[in-house]
């Protein structure tokens, strides 16, 4: 009898938690079209193109995980619509962090989601990531990060047995090309988890792979697809033998907002029993609750006061 291998250890984090559920092309496009009112299957496929039995299987994974729930509303035949959880609201401080950070490095006004008006002040919307308790912007810089009570290492998720999805694999009219990109990072497991990684201060292929657990072809397919995009630098720190580091751009940086959402949106539903694994603290003193403010009028942000443009 062969003995299994027991499996890797990775650290804990509600940000890899949440990347693990959500980090994948298709159930990011779900969630897109979820984001944008569709709450039928008819409507998924139209809006995103998705193959049916794709779907099919994305909307299951959501319902499991408590971010989409079916309700009946047709009786006959039975027709069944997906709504969104309060769980799965509650992740539009994360699509709002995306969205700015595609504002602000590719703004596109022929792009829908770059239309959405922020309704008390009527302004188009420029979301921001504030501290709770200061109200300042947050950036990178000024967070510290150091172990919550629920810190420690958990078995890495299982490998998915799929190849990189890429733009080929959706049917239907091609994406806008700004949505294209914010997909192409979060919607590539190891791309997303490589890219927080990097937030953790880690720059060195070896620490990377002894964080992720990631195989070197792979490890070394993302690295250069991240300095392509230009959210990595490939920095020589050693000349014999030549020797490379891997640092955030300032457009790599600039991502740490959505990172920092996704995190407490883990922390708040995925976190369980044993509470945080990390706790980031602002430069203010307090532990950063993040919140989603108008860059505009200052005011809150939420799902429930904000549109599309009606040009758009």
């Amino acid at each position: 009898m062969v003995a299994q291998k027991a499996p890797a250890l990775v650290r804990r984090s509600s940000a890899a938690r949440a990347l693990n559920l959500i980090g994948d092309r298709w159930t990011l496009l779900v969630l897109y079209a979820a984001f944008m009112g569709v709450k039928r299957f008819d409507g998924f496929v139209e809006m995103t193109g998705v193959a049916r039995s794709l779907l099919t299987d994305r909307l299951k994974r959501l319902e499991a995980g408590g971010i989409l729930e079916r309700r009946l509303y047709q009786d006959r035949p039975p027709r069944f619509e997906y709504r969104l959880t309060a769980m799965g609201r509650d992740l539009y401080d994360s699509a709002l962090m995306l969205l700015g950070w595609e504002m602000r490095w590719r703004f596109d006004p022929d792009c829908p989601s770059h239309q959405i008006v922020h309704e008390p002040c009527g302004q188009p919307l420029k979301p921001v990531l504030a501290c709770k308790a200061c109200g300042e912007a947050v950036k990178v810089r000024d967070i510290t990060l150091s172990p919550g009570p629920g810190a420690g290492l958990e078995p890495a998720p299982p490998a998915r047995h799929s190849r990189r999805a890429s733009s080929d694999d959706v049917g239907g009219p091609a994406l806008h090309p700004m949505l294209e990109r914010g997909i192409e990072v979060l919607g590539d497991r190891w791309t997303a988890h490589l890219v927080a990684a990097a937030f953790y201060g880690l720059r060195r292929f070896k620490d990377f792979q002894s964080e992720l657990k990631v195989a070197s072809n792979i490890l070394t397919d993302r690295l250069e697809r991240l300095v392509a995009r230009g959210m990595l630098e490939r920095v020589q720190y050693q000349e014999r033998p030549e020797r490379w580091e891997y640092r955030l751009t300032q457009e790599g940086r600039d991502l740490f907002p959505l990172i920092a959402a996704l995190m407490a949106w883990g922390d708040r539903w995925l976190a369980g029993n044993e509470g945080s694994p990390e706790i980031l603290t602002h430069s203010c003193g307090a532990r950063l609750e993040p919140v989603v403010r108008c860059g505009g009028c200052s005011g809150a942000v939420d799902i429930g006061n904000t549109r599309i443009a009606a040009n758009a």
